[in-house]
């Protein structure tokens, strides 16, 4: 449990130093150059994944179940992971109206897909994992809109075009990781 938690920190705390310490960002970009931190900010971000990876596979191999499955919140988890596709793939598709309307949809993505896997899951690893990626979501999204309002950013109007393409894109995306992906690369069948 200890490598997963190494993990957590490490990689969302690179990710909160913009939440946390904005100041002391700018200040490391301006001392070091843009693309030297986000070289370092990139290999930090890679190796706390690294762990997070490991960390949830070893605590998969000796579970402890914090409460009982609920029978059908599966089915629930998917819909909600089915949201956080379109979601995240609102954040690269151009003049959507989920992004004109939430402004950070990848954020929001992260939390409906934590909770998702909140609700499905009943071990302390996925308490662990999914709890503090949905806490990280929270008080990202919050900090975004926050300087969003401050700095007067107002993203672009969704277009019809737009938004059915997130969707048929996030859609598709959803489709191949749930029914094949998920699988391959966690080792459950979610569906």
């Amino acid at each position: 449990m200890l490598v997963l938690i190494a993990g957590l920190i490490v990689f969302l705390g690179v990710h909160l130093v913009r939440v946390l310490a904005d100041d002391w960002r700018s200040a490391q970009v301006a001392r070091h150059g843009e693309k030297a931190w986000k070289l370092a900010y990139t290999a930090v971000s890679l190796i706390g994944f690294a762990l997070i990876l490991w960390g949830f596979h070893l605590a998969r191999m000796n579970p402890i179940v914090l409460w009982p499955r609920i029978p059908g919140v599966n089915h629930l988890a998917a819909l909600l992971v089915l949201l956080a596709f379109i979601l995240l793939a609102a954040a690269y598709v151009p003049r959507n109206h989920f992004k004109a309307r939430f402004g950070h949809p990848m954020v929001l993505s992260v939390k409906v897909w934590a909770l998702a896997h909140l609700l499905a899951n009943n071990t302390l690893a996925d308490l662990l994992l999914f709890g503090t990626f949905l806490a990280w979501a929270v008080l990202c999204f919050i900090s975004l809109r926050r300087r969003d309002r401050a700095a007067g950013v107002v993203p672009p109007a969704g277009t019809a075009m737009g938004t059915a393409l997130t969707v048929i894109i996030g859609a598709a995306a959803w489709a191949v990781f749930a029914f094949w992906l998920h699988a391959l690369l966690i080792g459950v069948q979610p569906i």
